[in-house]
């Protein structure tokens, strides 16, 4: 028999302690928003791009559709707002963001006293995390280069019986297909930043009509003063993680996407990214990898499963493969934070906004993609196409050849989604992550 002392410890992610302050916030934001209504708040329903800094200027509490559902699905309970949605006869096909979102709306209007319910007073369904969304007074729509995000508002306004205000910001696309485009430049993109900064003026002054109260910008400033300076710190403790072993990796940052996406923006968020990299510091200092024993550098391209999150991190450890960073992580959620003039924040918010990566163009994010591939000296790509996201999967196929091509770099192609967990075949990955992994090694032998 095997002496206890002889068998290898399990290899696990070494998490960083920084992201339990991120859950606790999370927490705190929730419970709060579940309050808003006994607290006098109006509320707003909102998806796409980040409206919350524009929301808390005016005093009212918000959820933002995706970090629900997303948060539905970390915490394993989205299964009975998902039924709700296939009750009310959305195809499993839907956007799993959306489909989630809309049954959390069903539910929250059979937990109100006054309705009708399908379901019993005691049902599990009706006294779970999904059904204890407040009822909007309001809807924004704002979704950047996605046809669902539209249809998904519609939808919430037609459940609610088209009785709550909607706001629609259409988000241009940005072509880029001149030779005068570049990224965050060119005569095209200048024109999109005016005519979303135009819209997100309008969409305030339609608040300020709601409110019955003038908008205090002195206020929006402040919050996007903390916001930047988060952001800020957020980019230098990534920029970090180009140390081998990688003191952090992309699982960390996913869990972090909630502070530059739809937490309160105040001195938390910022106290929150000044400690994460500060802990990344002494990691590196230390000589401390997110992966006990590092032997391959991957970037992932694509949404994150939010089911899965800590398990992906120590499946991916077992490998010895550090995810070291991705396009959802690092290239969105105020990525270009120094473009903000605080004195009017307006114009740099539609910046942001419209250099995320599904506004813009794909041979621009297939150059993003490139450099930041060798910034953080990359080894293979892995390609999560979300089955029932094809907006951001849509240029996968497009990095899978040009990243390959320019950066000789394996390539690893699989499917899942961001909260239908279905979707998700392990064995279907440790293959494909298995054979991309060989040719890394394959590739080394050669060089060597």
């Amino acid at each position: 028999m095997t002496a206890q002392a002889d068998i290898a410890p399990e290899k696990r992610a070494n998490r960083l302690a920084a992201t339990k302050m991120n859950n606790r916030m999370v927490s705190e934001y929730w419970e709060s928003l579940f309050r808003a209504p006994e607290e006098g708040k109006l509320v707003c329903w909102y998806e796409g791009i980040q409206m919350n800094p524009i929301l808390q200027a005016a005093d009212i509490a918000w959820c933002h559709g995706e970090a629900m559902s997303a948060l539905l699905a970390a915490r394993r309970e989205e299964g009975p707002a998902q039924e709700a949605a296939e009750q009310m006869g959305f195809d499993r096909e839907l956007c799993s963001y959306a489909r989630t979102h809309v049954g959390c709306a069903a539910l929250t209007q059979q937990s109100t006293p006054d309705a009708i319910s399908a379901l019993p007073s005691d049902s599990p369904e009706l006294k779970g995390l999904a059904a204890r969304l407040p009822v909007p007074d309001m809807i924004i729509s704002a979704y950047p280069f996605c046809s669902t995000g539209q249809q998904w508002d519609d939808i919430l306004y037609r459940t609610f019986g088209k009785k709550v205000p909607i706001f629609n910001i259409s988000m241009p696309w940005i072509w880029g297909n001149k030779k005068s485009a570049k990224y965050m430049s060119g005569p095209e993109y200048r024109e999109a930043v005016a005519f979303m900064a135009k819209q997100l003026r309008e969409c305030i002054a339609w608040i300020e009509e709601i409110t019955g109260k003038p908008y205090d910008y002195d206020k929006l400033s402040e919050i996007m003063r903390y916001t930047k300076k988060a952001a800020e710190l957020k980019l230098e403790a990534q920029a970090l993680c180009k140390a081998t072993p990688s003191p952090a990796s992309f699982f960390e940052w996913t869990n972090s996407i909630a502070p530059v996406n739809f937490l309160p923006g105040d001195q938390k968020i910022v106290d929150y990214f000044d400690g994460m990299k500060s802990e990344i510091q002494e990691r590196i200092d230390a000589g401390v990898g997110s992966v006990p024993q590092e032997r391959y550098r991957l970037f992932w391209d694509g949404i994150m499963n939010w089911n899965k999150i800590g398990w992906l991190a120590d499946k991916f450890a077992k490998y010895d493969a550090c995810v070291v960073s991705g396009r959802y992580t690092h290239l969105a959620f105020w990525q270009e934070p120094q473009v903000i003039d605080l004195d009017d924040p307006i114009d740099g918010m539609a910046e942001n906004f419209l250099s995320c990566p599904i506004s813009i163009s794909g041979p621009q994010v297939l150059d993003n993609v490139v450099k930041h591939c060798e910034d953080y000296a990359i080894d293979g790509l892995l390609l999560h196409g979300a089955h029932t996201c094809r907006a951001f999967s849509y240029p996968q196929f497009m990095l899978a050849e040009g990243v390959g091509k320019r950066l000789g770099m394996p390539v690893a192609m699989f499917e899942g989604d961001m909260v239908d967990e279905s979707y998700y075949k392990d064995e279907l990955v440790n293959s494909r992550v298995e054979a991309m992994l060989e040719q890394i090694d394959a590739k080394r032998k050669v060089a060597a």
